[in-house]
């Protein structure tokens, strides 16, 4: 089956009541049961609702794995993969990583005991000297957020395998349309599904998804104990997204396309962050293991001054000022100042987040209406 009809249809089956072809919200907390123990599969709604389960099911499929988790927000996702790990234990992550990730990982993980060390991850033989026998997850984004670097999964894997660890991949920039690293050697795929996957900036969620039954139990397992999920009304939004996502994604990507040329040949710019350049370090690992090149853009400009990118920031009609990413309507935001705070300003420097540093998620409006926008932004 191939993606665009897995995204519309699977996991999904028409409501038994009523013949519905949308997925009913069953807002509802519990389950009337016949007797004790003997019910229609689901007792309460933090351990399972059927909207949620349909979406768990749907994201599985997409990403080419066998066991989905919805959580309340990609955070709570991440959360629950660092409750699978034990004090004394260490994890391996890039340098350049979106800012909460860092702070959960920093000002909470770090302090039960948990070993954290952010490298170069374009560097596999820098990745393989810090692996050892205590490393139990590496965690890779790609690309990143916000300079957009590309990590080879299939090596990050090698290493995880090599060392009895797992490996989790964060892909919310790409979305199982442009990549699927489990088919990559990926143990767990994690999502912010707020973004690419919501697709319309009106919902909060986080994804898990995983091939091996033993991991999906742990997920499960410590999703149903901590109760971080989400409602059947997110469900329900996140759901119609999906139904959509590769066409969206197609737009994304050719705007993102004629933007990034745009901005590479403006006399005001410096440095353009786009896999799809050839320019771009690891744009042969990308076009190995991406579809397309999505509607991710980091751009950074002459003169790395603040106030020049607070300037242009400020003059954008259409390109509207605000965190997150990946919805219909275009975003534009400054790393250093917003989403990337919570990281020290030299750790943040050290992997390019600097202060002209600006991030553009493109979305699906006409491309000319959005380089004039951006034409009159930097003039």
């Amino acid at each position: 089956m191939k993606f665009g009809t897995k995204a519309i249809h699977a996991g999904l089956e028409p409501d038994p009541a009523t013949g519905a072809i949308m997925t009913p919200i069953y807002q509802t907390s519990t389950y009337i049961q016949e007797e004790v123990g003997v019910h229609k599969g689901y007792e309460y709604s933090r351990t399972g609702n059927p909207t949620r389960s349909a979406l768990e099911k749907n994201i599985a499929a997409i990403e080419n794995g066998k066991f989905g988790a919805a959580f309340g927000s990609g955070l709570a996702a991440i959360d629950c993969v660092m409750k699978m790990l034990k004090p004394g234990d260490e994890v391996i992550s890039t340098n350049d990583l979106y800012g909460g990730t860092y702070r959960i990982f920093k000002t909470i993980f770090e302090q039960y005991g948990i070993k954290f060390h952010f490298v170069a991850m374009g560097d596999v033989a820098g990745v393989e000297k810090i692996a050892n026998e205590k490393t139990k997850l590496i965690w890779v984004e790609t690309p990143t957020n916000p300079t957009m670097q590309i990590i080879d999964i299939k090596a990050m894997a090698k290493i995880a395998k090599a060392n009895n660890a797992w490996l989790a991949v964060d892909n919310t920039f790409a979305t199982p349309y442009l990549q699927t690293p489990l088919d990559l050697g990926a143990d767990i795929v994690m999502h912010s599904a707020t973004k690419y996957l919501g697709g319309h900036s009106d919902v909060v969620m986080g994804i898990l998804v995983a091939k091996d039954e033993t991991i999906a139990n742990e997920i499960y397992r410590i999703q149903n104990s901590s109760g971080a999920v989400c409602g059947p009304m997110d469900s329900f939004l996140v759901l119609r997204g999906i139904k959509t996502l590769h066409i969206r994604m197609q737009q994304h990507c050719k705007n993102g396309k004629e933007i990034a040329e745009f901005l590479v040949g403006h006399p005001k710019v410096d440095t353009v962050y786009w896999p799809g350049l050839e320019s771009h370090r690891n744009h042969n690992v990308a076009k190995e293991q991406m579809k397309d090149f999505g509607g991710m853009i980091s751009f950074t400009l002459k003169g790395d001054k603040l106030d020049d990118a607070l300037n242009i920031v400020k003059k954008l009609k259409i390109f509207a000022l605000a965190e997150s990413l990946g919805g219909v309507e275009s975003l534009i935001g400054h790393p250093a100042t917003m989403t990337h705070a919570a990281i020290p300003k030299e750790e943040r420097e050290k992997s390019g987040v600097t202060d002209s540093l600006i991030r553009l998620s493109v979305g699906i409006e006409d491309a000319e209406d959005l380089l004039a926008d951006l034409k009159q932004a930097l003039n």
